[in-house]
């Protein structure tokens, strides 16, 4: 094999855990060192992340070890939230990370990390996906590496080299009601669409979409920006990714809506709903999707949403399921991130919540 994963737990953080994930992934891959190792680690890893890379480093005999300090992890062997856990991928045969300046021709998406909020200048091509985590109280600073070292800018980014890049988008979202023009909004707060405030927009959507949403609380909700340099109904805007989730912060007494990015009169504008129903259709959608393009997969990679995990699926992450389901002892190395990076349009890239970012990971 050319790629497999392990996953390690523990009582303690401590180095030996990724030494160990990768000596098991090294036996299971039927290598003695590999040409790159993709290491992921919990948050209670923050304080000793160097030390746990150069272990890594050691144990497979190679510098280009990559990956970062997420909220969990997971491979096809099971997720881990709540302890500390290392989650590696080692890369073998043809497939190798390389840094960004030795791949400026490649043709696939760029895999790329932020320990942290995703860099501005990534939302500009090459197009990339990956995941961000912006950390959390007591854990110390969020942390990403490269090429075997802590990196300044907390952030990592590498071409995957040797093979293919199937990418697979699941927003996990159900559109409800149609889109309409924005007529006024100040900052981050939305204050009338088509011709209603916010809420009452917001509202009528929900009761449009019948019963089994109509109660439905507005922070269960997202606005959804529709690309409107593309022709096709909103729909099709959100399976083909031409489109950008907004999160509703807050409602507000006038009844505006605070979102989490700003908006301007004349976009295009439709709300959307998550729920754990939707959202496995939708993942169920995406990965028959890839199934179709990519039967000669060799591993992949899952970036998450923490806030769509086994938290939001009732204890069970249906999507680590569903992916099981579609491929059945693949290696997979997942993160659950507070944010998933995704290719937008013409070449640009996205941030998404509560979405998933699948990559299968197949030879040429």
């Amino acid at each position: 094999m050319s790629l497999a994963t392990a996953l390690v737990t523990g009582n303690e953080p401590l180095p030996l855990l990724a030494e160990t994930a990768v000596a098991q992934a090294l036996a299971r891959a039927g290598l003695t060192t590999a040409n790159s190792v993709l290491l992921f680690l919990t948050p209670d890893f923050s304080r000793v992340a160097q030390a746990c890379v150069t272990a890594a480093a050691r144990a497979a005999s190679c510098l280009q070890v990559a990956g970062g300090i997420a909220a969990g992890v997971f491979t096809e062997h099971g997720a881990v939230l709540d302890r500390p856990a290392a989650a590696v991928m080692v890369l073998g045969g043809a497939f190798s990370l390389i840094a960004t300046d030795e791949a400026s021709a490649t043709e696939s998406a760029l895999l790329s990390f932020a320990g942290g909020a995703m860099p501005p200048h990534w939302q500009n091509p090459p197009p990339r996906f990956g995941a961000s985590f912006k950390g959390g109280i007591g854990h110390g600073e969020p942390a990403a590496w490269q090429a075997g070292r802590l990196t300044n800018t907390r952030s990592c980014t590498l071409a995957i080299s040797g093979g293919r890049v199937d990418l697979g988008i699941s927003s996990g979202l159900r559109l409800i009601g149609t889109p309409h023009g924005v007529d006024a909004a100040r900052g981050y707060d939305l204050h009338s669409v088509g011709g209603c405030t916010a809420l009452t927009s917001l509202l009528r959507a929900l009761g449009s979409a019948g019963n089994d949403v109509a109660a439905a609380s507005p922070q269960a909700c997202c606005a959804v920006l529709i690309d409107d340099n593309h022709p096709g109904d909103a729909p099709t805007a959100l399976a083909a990714g031409r489109f950008r989730p907004l999160p509703i912060v807050v409602v507000n007494a006038d009844e505006s809506l605070t979102l989490t990015e700003h908006v301007r009169p004349g976009q295009r504008l439709a709300w959307a709903i998550r729920e754990p129903s939707t959202s496995a259709a939708d993942m169920r959608h995406t990965l028959d999707r890839l199934a179709a393009d990519s039967r000669d997969a060799k591993g992949a990679l899952l970036f998450s949403c923490i806030g769509r995990g086994p938290y939001f699926y009732g204890g069970e992450d249906t999507d680590l399921a569903l992916f099981a389901e579609y491929f059945p002892g693949l290696p997979l190395l997942g993160v659950y991130g507070t944010a998933q990076i995704a290719p937008g349009c013409a070449g640009s890239n996205r941030q998404l919540r509560h979405g998933a970012v699948a990559a299968l990971l197949a030879d040429h």
